[in-house]
């Protein structure tokens, strides 16, 4: 399967370029061009008036696609703001003042979530857990078990593991071990969501799960979504006007929220990234195109690319690197090798216009509908001509 013909602007915008950063910034297909022109065309024609399209058609459309893409029954439970970091703080804003929290995470979750955990960790404003993501073989159930002994707030862990790419192929049985009610569980799906099926049917009223446009769904930044299982977090202090729409009115002075996802709203924004995500899901529905297709096209990929990689020999990259084995099928639709030279090779591929991406000792490659066997094909010959 060869889709590159759908994203001839960003391929022909640099031709000679090899972009293996599928897992980072996705490039975006074709139909994201006439989205953007779209969001501007509206705003040209309607004016204040726009805002009527897009909470009344764009947004729902987009909550629609989510729902369907997760086995959610329904779409209202999804709420959408510019980044992942935001909902956080309005998650974090929801517990009540004046105690520690305590939260049961891994030791594997992105920047975003650890560096936050970490600043409130010095002003002990929360007790975190971290559970090791090694040894992957036994990880759901050391995590399990933690989240058993209870007396948690936050129980927070990523679907799949940005620094490895190693999956939690059951994510039922992580929820339904947290005891306590009314602790929030949170799943980070990043890397999970448009890279691998994900079917939350059975988790919905329990679980939230987020995500966003910038990686695999194709849809660039400034469009996140997160699930919100109803009842749980109904007044986060963290609010903006918009979690008021739709809200009850009390009959008092306390500040009232809306009673769907709509109460993890903030304040105005740029809708462009919904157009942008409508577009992909439209274009990918049209082409007949599932999560499975894509999951399976990444995966020949990467057999393609470690079965090349090995013929050539190499000492500086090789299979035995890597993180996360070919054998292991529950892995994401990237490749992470752990290697002390990873900053280096990473630089010496970006100067031969290999674009991946590096993190501590781990380099990564990441597998997407823009590229075909013939781009991996030439990913191993520039490796053989610029890695020892």
């Amino acid at each position: 399967m060869s889709l590159k013909a759908h994203f001839s602007r960003f391929l022909n915008a640099a031709p000679d370029r090899l972009h293996f950063a599928a897992h980072s910034h996705h490039l975006w297909p074709d139909v994201t061009f006439a989205a953007q022109e779209a969001c501007w065309n509206d705003a040209a024609r309607l004016a204040d008036c726009k805002w009527d399209k897009i909470f009344g058609e764009v947004y729902p459309a987009a909550q629609g696609h989510v729902a369907r893409l997760l086995g959610l029954r329904d779409p209202t439970t999804v709420a959408f703001a510019p980044n992942t970091h935001a909902f956080l703080l309005r998650l974090l804003s929801s517990f009540p003042v004046g105690r520690t929290l305590r939260i049961l995470t891994s030791d594997s979750e992105f920047h975003s979530f650890a560096r936050q955990m970490r600043r409130l960790e010095e002003d002990g404003l929360v007790e975190v857990t971290r559970v090791p993501s090694e040894p992957f073989a036994d990880f759901a159930e050391r995590f399990a078990s933690a989240a058993t002994e209870g007396g948690h707030d936050l129980v927070y862990v990523s679907q799949v593991f940005y620094n490895s790419g190693y999956a939690i192929a059951d994510l039922t049985t992580l929820v339904v071990a947290v005891p306590d009610p009314d602790s929030l569980v949170v799943i980070d799906g990043y890397h999970g969501f448009l890279a691998r099926p994900t079917d939350l049917s059975a988790i919905q009223d329990r679980a939230f799960y987020m995500s966003g446009g910038y990686k695999y769904a194709m849809a660039g930044e400034g469009v996140v979504f997160l699930h919100a299982p109803p009842g749980y977090a109904p007044r986060p202090r963290d609010t903006g006007w918009y979690a008021a729409f739709g809200a009850l009115e009390s009959g008092g002075n306390e500040v009232g929220y809306a009673s769907d996802a709509g109460r993890f709203l903030g304040a105005t924004f740029d809708p462009v990234g919904l157009y942008r995500f409508n577009a992909v899901m439209d274009w990918l529905n049209e082409r007949g195109l599932t999560v499975s297709n894509i999951h399976a096209h990444a995966h020949g990929l990467q057999r393609r690319f470690v079965a090349g990689l090995d013929a050539l020999g190499l000492t500086t990259l090789t299979p035995a690197q890597l993180v996360v084995s070919m054998n292991e099928p529950a892995r994401g639709n990237f490749l992470t090798f752990r290697t002390e030279n990873a900053g280096e090779l990473y630089r010496n591929l970006l100067e031969a216009d290999v674009i991946t991406d590096w993190r501590g000792d781990r380099l990564r490659f990441g597998f997407g509908l823009y590229q075909d066997e013939g781009d991996v094909d030439r990913l191993c010959k520039t490796l053989g001509g610029t890695l020892s």
